[in-house]
């Protein structure tokens, strides 16, 4: 079993950035691909960032090329996601998702494992 703690969230002016952290405990972390997903009020949760258990393999949601990048450290059992260019429809519940699967993808089915979420608001 795997629990996710996200941490890194906060108020943001539009054009900042953002490091979120997803902290995990567990001796199997090495074995799960991580995910992102984030929640705008009223909207459904959509999967935006992936990353294979060994860092090997990354998704990212065509809208976010370029701004967000996602790392792990399995040393440290950490999946970072950093946000750049950050813009108010950016605003939502960000949570990060441990799954099972070889190849990790966007699918909130495919994954067995979710933290509690952080909040990134950005707005001026």
């Amino acid at each position: 079993q795997v629990q996710l703690v996200e941490s890194g969230g906060g108020l943001v002016q539009p054009g900042g950035s953002l490091r979120l952290s997803c902290a995990a405990s567990g001796s199997t972390f090495y074995y799960y691909g991580i995910g992102w997903f984030r929640q705008a009020p009223g909207k459904e949760r959509e999967g935006i960032s992936c990353i294979n258990f060994s860092g090997s393999s990354t998704y990212y949601v065509d809208s976010l090329k370029g701004r967000f990048t996602i790392s792990r450290d399995n040393a440290e059992n950490t999946v970072y996601l950093q946000m750049n260019s950050l813009k108010p429809e950016d605003t939502a519940v960000y949570y990060c998702a441990a799954s099972s699967k070889v190849v990790c993808g966007p699918w909130t089915d495919e994954y067995d494992y979710w933290g509690q979420g952080t909040q990134v608001t950005v707005s001026s």
